[in-house]
């Protein structure tokens, strides 16, 4: 992998800001942050050598084609935001992407996310990783390296591996997050009846169906780094990587369970709602029962007519009251009996 001057001369701008840059020589020289032109001669004479690359500066990603010599269908993926989680064996490299996720502090929605896809070219001494702009879990963990570039000295792969770990381990924040609004849930919806409870539900649920959607392709990629057989992976590394199996397998099933419990906690409000409603209905039903009859006798007794019984019998409206009480609770006997309140 060599480059010519004017080819560095090209990706070389005076104003754009240099990639990022670990290198551990075979004898233990530890250089950081080298200059671009550096990197080629670098990568020919082996050790281990780990780039950050940022795709918005147009200089530094000219090095993955100009100085690496990637192959195009890979250099034109890290420029695709919407590239699926995947892994592609080339010749001389492995290409991974993953899909990061964080909580946006950019939205008045507590529960918005904002996802960035982390490129990754592992080749058998060198390790490539390109994102758009800054990245958390990059950035973690290249000041790790910097505080101990000696991590270097055991391959890029266990380079990848933290990276791909704390990639993984940024969803972990956001299930404690979950798991803290669905402990106050319940007192939300069957203590306090908060009818707001119903669209902070809504939301929660959306995000955990979108974290499982963003996790599952995680998934598939960490199973083969584990299982599948390469020269770029040797089977003391691939443990390694299980580890970070094991958390997407512990995601996903915290993932699946929180499903579940948002699931039932709406069916349950959607339950009480219908309670409650019933119960109002039943309420207004003994009214109107109680209210037939003097519906029914105040108008026969009501109507203008010269002569009707009692209207000159001074005991008659205590009684036709009486007989409309008596007539009302005989309803509500009767209605009560046919268990039809």
């Amino acid at each position: 992998m060599t480059t010519t001057p004017a080819a560095l001369l090209s990706i070389d701008q005076p104003h754009d800001p240099p990639p990022r840059s670990i290198y551990r020589s075979p004898s233990g020289e530890d250089i950081i942050d080298c200059h671009p032109r550096d990197i080629a001669p670098l990568l020919a004479q082996g050790g281990s050598l780990w780039v950050d690359i940022d795709s918005t500066v147009r200089s530094q990603h000219a090095m993955l084609e100009k100085v690496f010599r990637f192959h195009p269908l890979a250099v034109e993926d890290t420029l695709n935001p919407n590239s699926r989680v995947k892994l592609e064996e080339y010749d001389g490299f492995l290409f991974v992407i993953i899909r990061g996720v964080a909580l946006a502090a950019s939205t008045d929605d507590p529960y918005d996310l904002e996802t960035k896809d982390l490129y990754c070219f592992l080749g058998p001494h060198f390790l490539v990783t390109v994102h758009a702009g800054p990245m958390a879990s990059v950035d973690r963990v290249a000041e790790q390296l910097r505080r101990s570039p000696d991590l270097l000295a055991r391959g890029v792969e266990r380079a990848l591996h933290a990276i791909l770990d704390d990639t993984i381990d940024s969803y972990f924040p956001i299930l404690q997050q979950i798991d803290e609004f669905i402990d106050g849930l319940e007192e939300r919806v069957f203590v306090n009846f908060d009818e707001t409870a119903l669209r902070d539900l809504f939301h929660v649920k959306r995000l955990v169906l979108s974290l499982r959607r963003y996790l599952q392709p995680s998934r598939e990629v960490m199973n083969v780094l584990t299982n599948r057989p390469s020269t770029l992976l040797t089977l003391d590394v691939q443990l390694y990587f299980r580890d970070i199996y094991d958390h997407v397998l512990r995601i996903n099933d915290a993932l699946d369970t929180y499903r579940d419990l948002l699931s039932s906690t709406m069916d349950s409000y959607l339950t009480q709602v219908s309670n409650r409603l019933g119960a109002t209905t039943k309420a207004l039903s003994v009214v109107a029962t109680m209210s037939l009859p003097f519906v029914v006798v105040s108008g026969m007794w009501g109507m203008n007519f010269g002569k009707i019984p009692l209207s000159g019998w001074p005991y008659g409206f205590w009684v036709l009251l009486f007989v409309q009480l008596g007539l009302g609770g005989l309803l509500l006997l009767y209605l009560r009996r046919r268990r039809l309140l």
